[in-house]
């Protein structure tokens, strides 16, 4: 059986947290941010745990079973 590849766009984007959880950086932060307000902004920085429904397809992309 062939070893499964990462997907190479996840491994960038996604982490695993010490219990397993994928973490993700939130999006709206790139460009446009005058429009955005202060406390929008101060929010979007930090990262957050993905959402469990997501969870099982993110580590099959990392290639984590």
């Amino acid at each position: 059986m062939p070893k499964v590849k990462t997907h190479s766009g996840s491994k960038k984007r996604f982490k695993l947290t010490g219990t397993g959880k994928v973490k993700r950086y939130q999006a709206n932060t790139s460009h446009l941010m005058r429009n955005k307000s202060k406390k929008s902004k101060r929010r979007h920085r930090s990262s957050v745990v993905a959402h469990p429904s997501e969870q099982s397809r993110l580590k099959a992309l990392l290639g984590i079973f």
